[in-house]
């Protein structure tokens, strides 16, 4: 077996990017901190066409050189938002009938393996600070919390790997 170059893995132009039909997936980042953990989620959003991020609270905003570093051009094909209050846009996203999904540890949360998704459904998947998570408040206003079953002995995982995560586990689901 051989790598395949860059040449040959048969990537969208970034004007094929814009046209492509969009994942039905909105990421939401509650107030994150690392400019990394941004350019990373970035860069998942792209891979799995995801349909725009919303950069909340203190979430910062290209352009900037270190979302830069790991997005590596991602924000130019991604669309996003900021918007400053997280709940405000909870509450607008689901008058347009987008379910609400927090990525927390949270009582009664929904494992991610028995998560089912509903066909002609959007989904909004909020992932929040890395030492707060998401704000209660958000929580508490969603529509579903989905947590990651983990079995080691950390509490929680990278936002940024979080967000892999997940989005790799719904896009799957979705296109089944």
């Amino acid at each position: 077996m051989r790598k395949l170059k860059n040449s040959e893995l048969d990537r969208l132009s970034i004007e094929g990017f814009k046209d492509a039909k969009k994942t039905p997936i909105i990421i939401i980042l509650d107030n994150i901190r690392s400019l990394n953990n941004i350019g990373s989620v970035f860069r998942t959003s792209d891979a799995f066409l995801i349909e725009k991020i919303y950069l909340c609270g203190i979430t910062a905003k290209p352009p900037h050189k270190d979302i830069h570093k790991t997005a590596l051009g991602s924000t130019d094909t991604v669309d996003w938002e900021h918007v400053e209050n997280t709940l405000d846009l909870v509450k607008h996203l689901q008058t347009k009938n987008v379910k609400v999904c927090s990525i927390e540890q949270a009582e009664n949360a929904t494992m991610l393996n028995d998560f089912k998704v509903e066909p002609d459904t959007k989904y909004a998947l909020i992932f929040g600070n890395e030492v707060k998570g998401v704000s209660q408040e958000v929580v508490s206003a969603s529509d579903v919390i989905i947590e990651i079953p983990q079995f080691g002995t950390k509490h929680s995982l990278n936002i940024s790997v979080s967000c892999g995560v997940v989005t790799w586990d719904l896009f799957s689901k979705l296109n089944h």
